[in-house]
């Protein structure tokens, strides 16, 4: 896996735009690379992050990924919490989102809160809101269905349920009860690797304990597919994107690099959501095409 991750590196320091205008600058034609040739080094780059990537295919939040916390019955925060990123309930009214202070804009579609870097929105809003709240709660129904779905998985009720300091690589992950992370545990793969947690029970974080990323890996690519309720416990820090079909519960000071998309109602005391960084492998070839 190393290997295969280092041509990127090699990419971005030696093929990166700084590389580029440098030679234009210095008018040096036999040191710039062609348009074909450039495309030709992004089609190599594809190649290699897709041998590279590890685990199952990505699962597409549509437009509940534009989110930090989704809910279908409410939001709560006992202040103070600090959300980065949007929040949103449908089918619920604005009435469910509570302890935010929300203040509306002036064409009442979303709403702020000193809580929220981002907007706050509600399906008794102004249109477009509740239209389009509509088609982003079943997106995130629909990302649920297909997290729960795939199959066959790598590891079948590994450790019991109980994820306390493991290390986890990339992989589909199937649990038929609960699952527990009673001591701190590591997520360990590249920017590229996805992981799917199946819980057919509750995923419950012990208080201060934290799920750590190692070589890379990405909060976005990590899905915790849960058919009870979410406890994160206090001071504790989760990673990845939470599908619940109940509720979440993030108790004092709790931090989440990830997104809470909740089928029931989402519980904060005063915590930290944070949505996560949209990296990816391939996004970074960009930086070519200067």
């Amino acid at each position: 896996m190393h290997t295969t991750a280092l041509p990127t590196s090699v990419t971005r320091s030696h093929f990166g735009s700084s590389y580029f205008y440098s030679s234009r600058r210095q008018g040096c034609p036999s040191e710039r690379l062609s348009i074909m040739t450039k495309f030709v080094l992004i089609a190599a780059l594809g190649a290699i992050a897709s041998v590279s990537a590890a685990g199952p295919a990505a699962v597409n939040l549509g437009k509940a990924g534009t989110y930090a916390i989704l809910s279908k019955s409410g939001i709560s925060t006992v202040p103070t919490s600090a959300i980065t990123g949007n929040i949103g309930v449908s089918p619920i009214a604005s009435t469910a989102i509570t302890g935010f202070s929300l203040k509306m804009d002036s064409t009442n579609t979303s709403a702020t809160s000193t809580q929220v870097t981002g907007s706050v929105y509600a399906a008794d809003y102004a249109t477009p809101t509740p239209a389009d709240l509509t088609v982003t709660i079943g997106d995130m129904e629909i990302a649920y269905t297909d997290a729960a779905g795939r199959t066959p998985p790598d590891h079948l009720n590994l450790g019991s349920g109980d994820l306390g300091g493991k290390t986890l690589g990339p992989g589909l992950y199937k649990f038929g009860s609960t699952v527990i992370i009673p001591t701190d545990c590591t997520i360990s793969g590249l920017p590229s690797d996805t992981w799917i947690f199946q819980i057919s029970g509750d995923l419950v974080m012990a208080a201060n304990m934290r799920v750590t990323l190692v070589g890379g890996a990405l909060a976005s690519n990590i899905v915790w597919q849960v058919a009870g309720y979410v406890e994160v416990g206090a001071g504790a820090h989760m990673e990845g994107i939470l599908l619940v079909k109940t509720a979440a519960h993030f108790r004092t000071d709790s931090r989440l690099n990830g997104r809470i998309l909740a089928q029931t109602a989402v519980t904060l005391q005063s915590s930290t959501v944070t949505q996560p960084y949209l990296g990816r492998l391939l996004a970074q070839t960009a930086d070519i095409l200067v």
